[in-house]
C-alpha cells in the first residue's frame, strides 16, 4: 500500500509517518506510566490497569480517506485522520477515567484538540468510552513535528464490551441481526451497572480503611 507523496506538515514519506507517530505513542505511554507511578507514590493507588497502543494500518487509513472523499496522500492522512496513532488506557473505576483525563490536560506540552465523552453520553449501541484527540510535539534532529494521538480511556468492563462489539461489527460487516444488537445494548446496561456497583464498593472500602486508620491514631 503506497501513498502519494506531497510536502505538508513536515512529513513526506510513509516511513517517516511511522517514525513520527510511533515516537508520539512512546512519549504518551511514558507520560502515562510516570503519572501512574507518581499517583501510586502520593496516593498509594494506581488508576491505570494497563495501556494498549497501536499505529493504524495503511489499509485502514486508505479506507477512511475514501469514506471522507479524500485522495490517499500523506498530506490528507495527516490532516484528516486523527487516530493514526492510538492509545487506550484501561482503568478500574469510572472515577479514574476523568482523573486520568485531567492529568493529561495538565501536561504542559500536550494540546487537547477535541473531546468526546461517551461515558456521559453513550452511543445508541451502548458504547461507552472517553475519547481525546491531542497533539504532542515529536522532536526530530532538524525540527519539531506536532503529532496527533487519539486517546481512549475506559474501564476494564467497558473495554471487554467494546472488544466484543468490535468483533460482532466486523463479523456482520456493520449489519448485525436486531436480536444481537438488542442483546449488546442490554449487556451495555449490565456493564454500566457493574461499574457503578464496583465504584460504590471501592468507595465503601476506602471509607472503612480511613476510619480504621483514624481509630489507630487515636488509640496510639
Amino acid at each position: 500500500m503506497e501513498f502519494k507523496v506531497e510536502n505538508g506538515d513536515g512529513i513526506d514519506s510513509w516511513k517517516e509517518v511511522t517514525l513520527v507517530y510511533s515516537a508520539a505513542l512512546r512519549q504518551m505511554e511514558t507520560k502515562m506510566q510516570i503519572l501512574n507511578d507518581e499517583f501510586q507514590h502520593v496516593h498509594q493507588y494506581n488508576p491505570i490497569e494497563h495501556i494498549k497502543a497501536r499505529i493504524k494500518t495503511p489499509e485502514s487509513i486508505v479506507k477512511k480517506l475514501k469514506r471522507y472523499g479524500q485522495e490517499s496522500t500523506i498530506d490528507n492522512m495527516v490532516k484528516y485522520i486523527n487516530d493514526i496513532a492510538g492509545i487506550r488506557i484501561i482503568c478500574s473505576f469510572t472515577s479514574d477515567i476523568y482523573r486520568i483525563a485531567d492529568m493529561i490536560r495538565d501536561q504542559k506540552d500536550i494540546r487537547v484538540i477535541a473531546v468526546k465523552d461517551y461515558i456521559t453520553y453513550p452511543k445508541a449501541s451502548g458504547y461507552k468510552s472517553y475519547h481525546m484527540i491531542v497533539s504532542i510535539p515529536v522532536y526530530l534532529s532538524d525540527r519539531t513535528v506536532d503529532t496527533k494521538v487519539e486517546i481512549q480511556i475506559r474501564t476494564v468492563a467497558m473495554d471487554f464490551w467494546a472488544s466484543l462489539e468490535h468483533k460482532i461489527h466486523y463479523k456482520f460487516e456493520g449489519d448485525a441481526p436486531e436480536n444481537i444488537k438488542n442483546e449488546l445494548v442490554e449487556c451495555a446496561r449490565m456493564v454500566s451497572d457493574l461499574d457503578a456497583r464496583m465504584l460504590s464498593l471501592n468507595e465503601e472500602i476506602l471509607a472503612i480503611s480511613k476510619k480504621q486508620e483514624e481509630e489507630k491514631r487515636q488509640n496510639a
